[in-house]
């Protein structure tokens, strides 16, 4: 049975390439992939977006306080109402014509309104949790229709969210086709906004301590952390390649002799460790959050968190890795056609009938 499926995306980057980040990647994936299956996919996403995905744009339209507003120091930012009043246009749009025009809302942004207005739809609504509990999420759950579907995107997550909502797992799929086997290299390779809870630094120190030169891909979100913690370590052996596109970012991976991986949070899923063993580039990531879940033995090394010689001993022991073995099981469990299919059972479930297939 093809559905017709309202996709929401989240409206802080568009869902174009080079992707800001693995939410926008994740979304643009899924949405390509369940056209490929013969749904109706109608995504909900921030203006500069890919029009090739069928885009409706979130209305960010330009706002401004007036200096009486403003004079209250207690509002919020202008940036937070732009997307609020965004995200309550869309939810009013769907409460009055949603059932006209789609069978499920998948809710695959991170703002709080498509969860606490789900109840005013008569669709059922479908949120993939893709961040440990936030205040602003976590509140509007309490608000959240009683058939409302939650996913995590891994059982790390899925086990952060139990207090507050029960979910079930669906991990992220990659396209296999899109990161394809490379031949490796010399150097290592760190991908991943540039930003202080993704510790780019921590990756080249613990790079540098094992001997192996490392390059740097990825948005530069936050220029004061970069200018005080990476752009220092810049030189011979350490390299900023910029913000690739995927295809651009591929073959670096590939030719990666192996794939740094530092959050200094926990990491709900770890698609950048996923991207990297698909091109069949050993992983070494630090223990945080999802990220036992996608790196094992056959595929990377995990260090404590805190401790650059364990990185840097991680480093040196998965660049020994049987690359071909590392793609395989890669390919075996991050399977996009793997991941579509379960969300098949998910809106299935949701709106109370088989899809085939």
């Amino acid at each position: 049975m093809v559905l017709r499926i309202c996709l929401v995306a989240s409206s802080r980057f568009p869902v174009a390439e080079p992707f800001a980040g693995g939410l926008e990647a994740h979304t643009a994936s899924l949405a390509r992939a369940l056209r490929r299956r013969g749904h109706d996919v109608s995504l909900f996403a921030a203006p500069g977006s890919d029009p090739d995905l069928d885009v409706h744009e979130l209305p960010l339209e330009p706002f401004t306080s007036s200096s009486a507003a403003r004079a209250d120091v207690a509002a919020p930012p202008e940036t937070w109402m732009r997307e609020h009043h965004a995200y309550l246009g869309l939810m009013l749009d769907l409460a009055r014509e949603g059932r006209r025009r789609f069978d499920v809302v998948h809710n695959n942004s991170l703002h709080h309104l498509p969860v606490a207005m789900s109840s005013s739809l008569e669709i059922p609504v479908v949120t993939t949790l893709h961040t440990p509990p936030v205040p602003w999420l976590e509140s509007a759950v309490r608000y959240a229709d009683p058939s409302a579907a939650f996913v995590a995107v891994s059982e790390f997550t899925s086990r952060s969210w139990a207090h507050a909502v029960p979910s079930s797992v669906v991990l992220n799929g990659i396209d296999a086709a899109a990161w394809p086997a490379g031949p490796g290299g010399e150097r290592a390779i760190w991908s991943g906004r540039l930003v202080p809870e993704k510790a780019p630094h921590v990756a080249i120190d613990a790079a540098l301590q094992a001997g192996v030169p490392i390059d740097l891909a990825g948005p530069v979100l936050d220029p004061d952390y970069a200018r005080e913690h990476v752009w220092p370590r810049l030189g011979p052996d350490v390299r900023y390649l910029g913000h690739l596109h995927q295809a651009d970012l591929a073959v670096a991976v590939g030719r990666a002799r192996v794939a740094v991986v530092t959050p200094e949070w926990d990491e709900p899923y770890g698609l950048v460790a996923a991207e990297a063993m698909s091109c069949g580039t050993p992983v070494a990531a630090l223990r945080r959050g999802a990220l036992p879940e996608v790196v094992d033995e056959r595929t990377g090394r995990l260090a404590e968190p805190g401790s650059t010689a364990a990185l840097a001993e991680a480093i040196a022991d998965a660049a020994g890795l049987d690359r071909s073995a590392v793609r395989r099981r890669a390919v075996e469990q991050f399977a996009l056609d793997r991941m579509v299919a379960d969300y098949e059972r998910v809106y299935a479930h949701a709106i109370g009938r088989p899809v085939a297939a």
